[in-house]
C-alpha cells in the first residue's frame, strides 16, 4: 500500500485490522458500498451520519459527515480508487473542519474473503496530518476503525 500523501511533519498512522464477520461476502460488501448501509455503521459509537453519499466506482465520490453525540459534524470527503466487487475496496479520504479545510488524508484498502459462512474482513488504513490539529486526531485512528468495525459486525448479523 503506497502512502495517501508525504509526511507533512503533522504526523502519520498505520492501521491493519482483520475480522471475521459472520455474515457472507456480498453482504458486507454492500455494506461498505450502499450509502443507506454505511451510514447506519461508519464512525465509532455514538455516532450518526447525516450525511452518506457515495459513487462506487473508480472515480467515484465520496462524502460522509459524521455527527459526535454532542452534535458536532466531521466531513470528509473521497474518492474510490479500485472496486472489486466482494473482494477489495480502495478509497482515499480527507478528514475535513467545519469550513472544508483538509486536516488528515489517509488510504485505505479493504479486502473481503469468504471464510466460511462468514467474511474475513482486512482494513489497511494509512493516514497523515496535513495541520497541526492532526496528531491527536490520528491517535485515535485504530479505535475509530476497531468500533466502526464493531458497528459494522453487529449489523450485519442482524
Amino acid at each position: 500500500m503506497s502512502a495517501p500523501a508525504t509526511d507533512t511533519g503533522f504526523g502519520k498512522a498505520e492501521v491493519t485490522i482483520v475480522r471475521t464477520i459472520a455474515a457472507p461476502c456480498d453482504l458486507v460488501f454492500r455494506m461498505w458500498t450502499d450509502p443507506v448501509h454505511m451510514a447506519q455503521w461508519w464512525g465509532p459509537h455514538g455516532f450518526t451520519n447525516p450525511v452518506c453519499e457515495m459513487n462506487v466506482r473508480p472515480g467515484g465520490k465520496l462524502r460522509i459527515v459524521m455527527r459526535a453525540p454532542d452534535g458536532t459534524d466531521y466531513p470528509m470527503t473521497g474518492e474510490f480508487k479500485e472496486i472489486v466487487p466482494n473482494e477489495r475496496l480502495v478509497f482515499v479520504a480527507v478528514a475535513r473542519d467545519k469550513d472544508e479545510n483538509p486536516l488528515l488524508e489517509s488510504l485505505t484498502e479493504v479486502t473481503f474473503a469468504s471464510e466460511g459462512s462468514g467474511t474475513r474482513l482486512t482494513v489497511e488504513a494509512r493516514a497523515v496530518g496535513l495541520v497541526a490539529t492532526a496528531p491527536q486526531m490520528l491517535a485515535g485512528m485504530e479505535a475509530g476503525w476497531t468500533q466502526s468495525l464493531e458497528r459494522l459486525a453487529a449489523l450485519a448479523v442482524r
